[in-house]
Order: C-alpha cells, then sequence, then structure tokens
C-alpha cells in the first residue's frame, strides 16, 4: 500500500471549502493552518474573526476564535493578548475590513507594538458584499462602485498597507507576498511561520499582507485572475521583507 504524505493540516474541519471556485482565500486559510499545526501551538491558538469573507474561516479552522465589529480585530486581538499573553492570537482580514473602517485600528495596533499576528489578504476589490471599489482597488480597476475603473482624481490612489505598517517605529516584521505560483506560496508560507513564531517568541507585532485573487467580482475565470494579478497588482504592490527586526538581531 503506498504511505499517504500529503493530507489536509490537521486545525482544518473536513469540508469542502465554499469559497469561490479558484478564490485563494481557501489557500491562504490552508497555509494558515499549516503553519498552526507545524509549529505545534493549535491548543494555544486564538483566532479573532473580522467581517468579510475571511470570516467563512470560523467554518474551517478547528480552532479557538472569538468575532469582532467591523473593522476592530486589532483592537479585540489586542484584548485577548493582554487578557492572555500565553495564547497565539491572529487576526485574518481582507482589504475594505482591514484597510478601510479599520485602518486606524491596524496602524493604532502596530505602532504600539502589539503582541499579535495580522494577516491581510488583499484581492483589491469587497468580495463579500457585491465587488465595490476598496482602498486597494487599482487606478483603473472596475467595480460595481466605479464602473469605469478607479480615477485617482476623484477617488485617490490605492493605499499600500506594507508601506505604512513599515514606517511605524514597533513593528517586528513586515512583508507582503503573492499566492500566484508555487515559488511565491513557499515564501508565503515562510513568511507565516515566520510571523506566528516572532509572537511565540514574544518578539511582538508581526504583519503579513498575502496578495490574492477574487475571479468573481474581477468578473475573470481564475486561470485570468492570476495572470491579471502578475500583469497589475504585483506591480502595484512589489513583494518583498520591508522590516524584519529579528534579522537585524542577528547580524
Amino acid at each position: 500500500m503506498a504511505e499517504k504524505i500529503y493530507t489536509k493540516p490537521p486545525c482544518l474541519l473536513p469540508l469542502s471549502s465554499g469559497f469561490c471556485p479558484g478564490c485563494l482565500h481557501s489557500l491562504a486559510t490552508k497555509l494558515i493552518a499549516e503553519s498552526i499545526d507545524e509549529l505545534g501551538v493549535a491548543e494555544k491558538v486564538i483566532n479573532v474573526l473580522p467581517v468579510g469573507c475571511s470570516t467563512m474561516n470560523s467554518l474551517y479552522w478547528k480552532l479557538d476564535m472569538v468575532t469582532s465589529a467591523h473593522g476592530r480585530a486589532p483592537a479585540v486581538a489586542t484584548g485577548v493578548k493582554r487578557c492572555r499573553p500565553d495564547a497565539l492570537v491572529f487576526a485574518y482580514q481582507g482589504d475594505g475590513d482591514l484597510a478601510s473602517i479599520g485602518l486606524s485600528e491596524v496602524l493604532m495596533a502596530a505602532n504600539r507594538g502589539e503582541h499579535i499576528t495580522i494577516f491581510f489578504a488583499n484581492n483589491s476589490t469587497y468580495g463579500m458584499t457585491g465587488g465595490q471599489m476598496a482602498p486597494t482597488t487599482l487606478i483603473g480597476q472596475k467595480s460595481t462602485t466605479c464602473v469605469f475603473g478607479r480615477d485617482p482624481d476623484t477617488t485617490g490612489f490605492p493605499i499600500r498597507m506594507c508601506e505604512l505598517v513599515k514606517e511605524l517605529e514597533a513593528p517586528v516584521y513586515v512583508a507582503r507576498f503573492a499566492l500566484n505560483s508555487p515559488a511565491n506560496i513557499r515564501k508565503a508560507k515562510k513568511g507565516i511561520k515566520k510571523a506566528m513564531q516572532n509572537q511565540i517568541d514574544g518578539l511582538g507585532f508581526s504583519f503579513v499582507e498575502l496578495l490574492i485573487n477574487c475571479p468573481t467580482n474581477w468578473g475573470m475565470s481564475p486561470v485570468q485572475s492570476i495572470a491579471y494579478m502578475e500583469e497589475n497588482t504585483m506591480k502595484y504592490f512589489p513583494c518583498k521583507v520591508f522590516v524584519d527586526k529579528t534579522e537585524e538581531e542577528e547580524k
């Protein structure tokens, strides 16, 4: 009998994904679950659920969870971590939740250097509520609220969250990855684990941005959406490690 060498992460429940076909939220969900299992900390994890597509992870992660109001996940995570300093506390937020209504919350938590981990899924749209323009919608990219494409003269420019967070003094790790290819997925997995390990080691605030797609609201096939990411999204949002104070200390 052949040996089974790959299976669903133990902290993922044995359910089929309810994310739209081709949506990379499901991949990000799996990468986070794999990282938790490989670090052996599932029993210590408390996930803070925000509002948006990421809330669907309440159905998939076999973890302790608490809910928060729209955009308030970093504030709730701060309270949970201060009450339970032994726990590994993280939030997985979309761009509407984090970069719009929750912008102040995440920047203040980062500025205070809270010992929490934030994963930011950037698909340039309000995925759950119908595809409205998000703070990260690209110039010229169409949505239900900018049907002719985003115009910076009237709606401003897309917000680069990593570039904002990296300017603060306190964060110990700020990085952006794309889930568009096997090679980049491996880099993202490494970054996700590092952000969690930083919290385990008591080092402070970590922020990891994951560039993903939204085939449904972009009006594309999954394959077309990946090509769009590579030709547009990844050019405006460059993938790199912006801050890594653990490496600085090692040097």
